[in-house]
């Protein structure tokens, strides 16, 4: 067995919603140490984007060849997935991996949780996965065949799985939802050689995760493994299911918290 063929993504074309930072970042990151060719990254800030795509572009095409590429557009409506969808295709012939990671959150105590906080969060959490998967569907199954799958991986969130105590409504159900959307639109996609699955994140630090980012010594401190998650502990799962290591795996979401949920 070739293990380093199992975890490879040579030549691969990958597409990451909201790469710009965070989780997103730490994906694009490693699926070009694993040696995609294109790694395409799309947020709302073009300047953010822009800046991502030179600084990893540096960091790794030297190594492995692999670009790393911005495409800065607002995916929070359909019409913005079909947008981006149309600039993929001007460029690339296939899409091997779609990560849908853009996400937002909104924190308001229930009797004052606004519409326009309900309506923005699951637009993007929810219906954009689904829009933005539909809208690429032809570029993956060009990718796709039986001998290499192509992949769509869903970021969701532990708080999809199990509830805290934060008010943020449509966060936890808009994940929840895309947990069980995953399920749904993996047993259709599987029948195009196309794998879903979903991975759902704990306590990384970041801009959406400011108590993660700013308090980590007391988050680790209530997390059983004893730290906040590293960009290496991101990277290894999303690569695991973009890889021909995670094949067989259709319609799953693994939690990366360190313990946190089995712990609540």
């Amino acid at each position: 067995m070739d293990v380093a063929k199992l975890f490879s993504l040579q030549g691969r074309v990958a597409l990451i919603t909201g790469g710009s930072r965070g989780i997103g970042k730490m994906i694009a990151r490693g699926y070009l140490a694993s040696g995609c060719s294109r790694v395409y990254i799309t947020a709302r800030k073009a300047a953010a984007c822009d800046a991502t795509a030179a600084e990893l572009t540096a960091e790794y095409k030297g190594e492995s060849g692999g670009e790393c590429v911005s495409l800065p557009i607002d995916v929070s409506t359909v019409e913005g997935c079909k947008t981006l969808a149309a600039e993929i295709a001007k460029r690339e012939d296939r899409l091997d991996i779609l990560v849908n990671n853009a996400g937002a959150a909104w924190l308001a105590p229930f009797d004052e949780f606004p519409e326009s906080g309900w309506d923005k969060v699951v637009d993007l959490n929810l219906k954009t996965p689904m829009f933005l998967t539909q809208a690429l569907i032809g570029l993956l199954r060009k990718a796709a065949s039986a001998e290499q799958p192509a992949k769509v991986i869903n970021v969701a969130s532990i708080d999809g799985m199990s509830v805290n105590k934060q008010e943020t409504y449509p966060y936890a159900a808009s994940k929840a939802g895309l947990i069980h959307l995953t399920r749904r639109m993996s047993l259709r996609l599987a029948e195009d050689h196309i794998v879903v699955s979903a991975i759902c994140p704990g306590p990384f630090p970041s801009d959406m995760n400011t108590t993660a980012r700013d308090h980590a010594d007391a988050v680790a401190a209530r997390t059983p493994i004893g730290r906040v998650g590293k960009d290496e502990d991101m990277a290894g799962v999303a690569i695991f299911l973009a890889s021909q290591a995670g094949d067989y795996v259709v319609g799953e979401h693994i939690a990366v918290d360190g313990g946190v949920t089995i712990s609540r």
